[in-house]
């Protein structure tokens, strides 16, 4: 099996989540074999929501992993919060949010959160290559 993985990228404030949006469109654009153009925008989706609701839910700062699998790609942001994501109603009105938890778990074959043992959770998100 042959799998790649970009070391750990930590992300500190919420004008870093440009930063994780666009070092995940470095990896996918390194893959080889290539990805499609909708795969990789996926991959970019998921990160931006998994680090924005780590920044916004989770304690302020987290770390993206990325890895490749001969038929997925991981994406995993671990947070000091040891809250996990939950499924609620959207808010139509703008207020809240709401959206982005179950669109990850659409997007994504499987999703896990797990505890970590020093404190805190990993989310991962496993996308189709």
């Amino acid at each position: 099996m042959n799998t790649m993985s970009i070391a750990a990228v930590t992300i500190r404030s919420a004008t870093s989540v440009a930063d994780a949006r666009g070092r995940a469109r470095d990896f996918v654009e390194d893959l080889a074999p290539a990805i499609g153009a909708e795969a990789a925008d996926t991959v970019v989706l998921v990160v931006s929501e998994l680090v924005t609701n780590a920044l916004r839910h989770g304690g302020g700062t987290c770390t993206l992993n990325l890895t490749t699998h001969p038929d997925s790609i991981e994406v995993a942001v671990h947070d000091p919060s040891p809250h996990t994501p939950c499924m609620r109603t959207p808010d139509l009105t703008g207020g809240t949010g709401g959206f982005g938890w179950p669109m990850v778990n659409h997007l994504a074959r499987t999703t896990t959160v797990t505890r970590r043992p020093a404190g805190g959770k990993t989310v991962t998100a496993f996308l189709p290559r």
